[in-house]
């Protein structure tokens, strides 16, 4: 058999269009504030890119299959709100170590929990993911604002001392949401492109009724997805709590946004089909550099900063149409 042709070399230069829009944004950034390039800058903007990174990574998975998530930013908000609650009412009984894991726990089984009803709810009930979704993003912000009183939820300061390490620590002189949100994306990518499982989901967002013809159980694919989405979420979370030691009902505000655009501008089809993690990555790391670059140069206000990721969306949404027909 004849080993199939390789691709053009422009389709090959398009499949690397977000690493080479991300080192065109670092010449520039570099250009306009020489402080963009140091290892301290770097390591902030790599840190901060981990809490979004980790929850598209998730959103990957949702969107390959052909699927939207819009609650992940009130998801993190509750299960931020959640823990501390949980943290603060077990440390007397558990002590400092056992609540701090109890919480943490929790965060892990919300996410889950939130997964299976958004997937059982869009598979079994037959509804739409954009209105499932958008619904329980009003009801995750809701609920947070009830227990928090429309005020703000504040870790114990024993808890938040003991918990700081997990977002200002270091291995290996790397901050451990980076090594963090590296081991998700490797593990992600295994899965989506090295795994039956991985091309399952490829397979659903392709083309469901013909992936119901080769035997795939499309409804449990599905709700998967949803689940690995609402893991990416608790794992997130875990790591940003520390940060504040606070949740309020704006924690995540726009995470979804973020989320979705790490997703599209890595390469990853609206119209679900195909993706590839290490673009999520890249997309990831790039809408946080242009927020980093926004916060050095006065080139653009920082509160233009969400309507900046709106237009990268929308360019990258009109560069993929006709992408899938």
């Amino acid at each position: 058999m004849a080993p199939a042709p390789r691709p053009p070399l422009l389709s090959r230069l398009g499949a690397l269009g977000p690493l080479l829009g991300l080192l065109a944004l670092m010449a520039v950034a570099t250009a306009l504030n020489p402080d963009f390039l140091t290892v301290s800058n770097l390591s902030n903007v790599l840190t901060r890119a981990s809490f979004i990174g980790i929850i598209a990574v998730g959103a990957t998975f949702v969107i390959v299959s052909g699927g939207i998530d819009l609650s992940v930013g009130s998801m993190a908000a509750l299960m931020a709100g959640s823990m501390i609650l949980i943290m603060n009412a077990a440390a007397p009984s558990l002590g400092i170590t056992g609540s701090i894991l109890l919480g943490m726990l929790s965060a892990l089984l919300i996410g889950v929990g939130a997964g299976l009803l958004h997937g059982t709810a869009i598979t079994r009930g037959r509804i739409e993911p954009f209105i499932v979704t958008l619904g329980t993003l009003g009801i995750f912000r809701s609920v947070l604002t009830y227990l928090s009183q429309g005020g703000s939820i504040s870790l114990d300061n024993a808890l938040s001392d003991r918990y700081s390490p997990v977002y200002y620590g270091k291995l290996l002189g790397i901050p451990i949401p980076i090594l963090v949100f590296a081991a998700v994306a490797l593990l992600g990518g295994l899965i989506l492109n090295r795994t039956r499982y991985g091309r399952y989901v490829q397979a659903v967002g392709s083309n469901e009724q013909v992936a119901r013809y080769a035997a795939v159980d499309v409804t449990r694919v599905k709700i998967t997805t949803y689940v690995i989405q609402g893991l990416c979420v608790g794992i997130a979370t875990l790591l940003y709590v520390p940060r504040l030691g606070s949740a309020s009902p704006s924690t995540g505000l726009l995470w979804e946004l973020e989320a979705i655009a790490a997703v599209i501008i890595g390469g990853t089809a609206l119209k679900g089909g195909s993706g590839r993690i290490w673009g999520t990555v890249v997309g990831a790391v790039l809408l946080l550099s242009i927020e980093n670059v926004l916060n050095l140069t006065s080139i653009i206000s920082v509160y233009l900063n969400a309507a900046v990721q709106g237009v990268v969306i929308i360019i990258v949404a009109f560069l993929q149409r006709g992408r899938r027909t």
